[in-house]
Parts: C-alpha cells; structure tokens; sequence
C-alpha cells in the first residue's frame, strides 16, 4: 500500500510501504475512513524537530475493524472505531487517574495517513460504536481523535465552568476546538486572539463571545480592557510558542489556570515572575481516551459538530499539498480522503 512519510523539510511523500501485520498479540488493523493533517505534523514538516530517519506521518483516525491480535477483547473486526492519538492500556495507575496520555505501557499513534494502520494496545486505545455511522458523520468523529480531544483537554485543565471568562491564545485548529469545549462547558464569555478573519467567523460559530486581533503587550492591554482590568479566570494556550504563553500568563488572573496543550517551542519561565503571578498550570498532551466516550457521544447525538475545522478535504494522494496549504495558512486543518 501507499502511506505518507517525512524525509525532512517539506518533503513529504506519498509512497509504498508495507502493509500493517498484528505484531502484538494486543494489536488491532483498522481500515481507514478518514485521516488529517495535524498543527503538531508542521512542526518536523518545518525543520523545526529534528528528524534522523524517515517518519510515517498520522496520529488522528478512525476506521473499520479488520483484524485483531489474539488478547483483544474489546472490539472486533466489522466495528467502527476513533482511537486517542496517545496509545494507552487504559488499565495502568495513570490511566485510571485520567491520564492515559502517561500509560506506563503506551506511547504515541504513528503511521494513520495511510489506508490501513496498526492500532497498538487496542482495547485501551479505542472506542468503538454501536452501528456503522453514514460518510457525513465521519469528519466530526474524526475530530475527536485528537484535535477537538486536545481542545477539549485545554478547557477541563483550565477549569472552564458554567459562567466563567476564558480566553483562547491561538486560531488554529485546536484554539478554535478550545471555544466549542468551553462553549460546551457552559463558559459565560469566551475571548478569542486571532487575526484571520476566516477563523474568527468559525470561533465565532462555534461559540466565542469576543475578537482580540492585537497581540503581545497590545493584546494582553485589550483583554484586561474587555475584563475591567481582571482578568480570565481560564485561559487556553493552544500554540506552544514563548510570545502565546507570554500572553496567556499576561490575561490570566491571580488563582486563575492555564490549560496548555500547544508542543513548546522556545518557552520559558522566569522562577521570580511565576511565584508572584499565582497562577495554576496544568497541560502537556491531552488524556483524549479520558473524553473520548463522552465526545462520540455528542457528535452522534448532533449536540456538537467539530468536523467543521476541516475547511481542505483532499484525496491521501495528495497529502503533500495539504501540508503545503496548513504551511501557508491557506487551510486551517486538512481532510484527506482514504480509499483503500
């Protein structure tokens, strides 16, 4: 079959490799009905992490059961699933606690830009529904593989709450699943930082109250004015770099939390200046498994419809341009159709 790998900067090739085999008896092959393109994927795509050999891209999918390792028992072939990006055992003491993202067996989910993919620790890592969901379902329970599982994530690290102010640092795919979750959670005034008009309309839909365009000093100034001067008591760092953790620190009030979720790059902290912001912080990657239940259940009941964020949709053979599209902010999140 064909899937997609990472050589180094911008070269990302559509090319053979070997079909997916159960290697564990754990495992499970799961036949893709869609896959995406994720913000994180820019990252090494942009020579920004190192990469030593070629990577096979794709953390976000679901699919159809094919096959499945000799101790499986929670899902079978024939079955619709979305698995967490994080692999997870979902038994260990920190699954339990609620963060499968840190399993003591798992690790991260590789290799889903492809028709097939290989689903380690599948009965911790899936979730499976009870019918067959029609092709218009597909991109919203997509999205809750990761992207609106890691936005959701942002928001419950935050403690958003009924009637609570939150602002969101980032427009891109997970600030802006960040919004729906805190408009979900009942947040009374949801402030969004972005500049692109394109997703403000689409922040705006999925429930942001306010637009902040300014950034840095200028953007911190303008939040503290639409908050008399207070503050959020939730804010939701959803970009990863110094200049949006800057402004997440700058807009959160004392005993106020940030929930991060954006990959650091170039983020520090001065010890002096976080002991006197008082402020809580608790983030890293999402815990999806922990919400996963939840979010299906919301996008099959039409409560929520996160495949919204999928503004390119193109066939897997042409994933290259949908990197080149997310590269040059001409998409917000890919879509890429798999046909096997």
């Amino acid at each position: 079959m064909k899937a997609t790998v990472l050589y180094g900067p911008r070269d990302v090739r559509y090319e053979d490799v070997p079909e997916p085999e159960i290697v564990q008896p754990t495992d499970a092959i799961i036949r893709l009905s869609a896959t995406c393109i994720c913000g994180s994927d820019l990252w090494p795509y942009r020579g920004l992490n190192d990469i030593n050999a070629p990577l096979h891209m794709g953390h976000e999918y679901c699919g159809v059961v094919v096959e499945v390792g000799s101790a499986v028992t929670s899902v079978k072939p024939g079955q619709f699933v979305v698995g967490s990006f994080c692999l997870s055992d979902n038994t260990c003491p920190h699954c339990r606690f609620g963060f499968q993202s840190a399993c003591q067996q798992g690790g991260f989910m590789t290799g889903a830009q492809a028709p097939y993919a290989r689903v380690p620790l599948a009965d911790g890592t899936l979730v499976a529904t009870a019918d067959l969901p029609d092709a218009a379902m597909i991109p919203h329970l997509l999205a809750t593989s990761d992207v609106l599982g890691t936005g959701w994530y942002a928001a419950d690290a935050a403690q958003v709450h009924a009637g609570s102010t939150v602002v969101v640092v980032g427009d891109g795919a997970v600030g802006l699943m960040g919004v729906l979750a805190a408009s979900q959670m009942g947040a009374e005034r949801i402030i969004i930082m972005s500049r692109h008009a394109d997703r403000q309309r689409l922040a705006r839909a999925f429930g942001a109250t306010d637009i902040v365009a300014e950034r840095g000093t200028e953007g911190i100034a303008r939040i503290m004015e639409l908050t008399g001067g207070v503050g959020a008591e939730s804010v939701l760092e959803c970009v990863g770099m110094g200049e949006s953790m800057d402004q997440a620190m700058g807009v959160c009030r004392p005993g106020g939390t940030i929930g991060y979720v954006g990959v650091p790059h170039g983020v520090s902290f001065d010890g002096q200046k976080l002991f006197r912001a008082q402020r809580r912080m608790l983030g890293g990657p999402a815990p999806v498994r922990r919400f996963l239940p939840d979010l299906m259940d919301r996008v099959l009941k039409g409560a929520i419809r996160p495949g919204k964020v999928f503004d390119l949709v193109l066939p897997i053979a042409q994933v290259a341009e949908g990197y080149r599209a997310m590269d040059e902010r001409r998409a917000i999140k890919t879509l890429l159709r798999v046909d096997a």
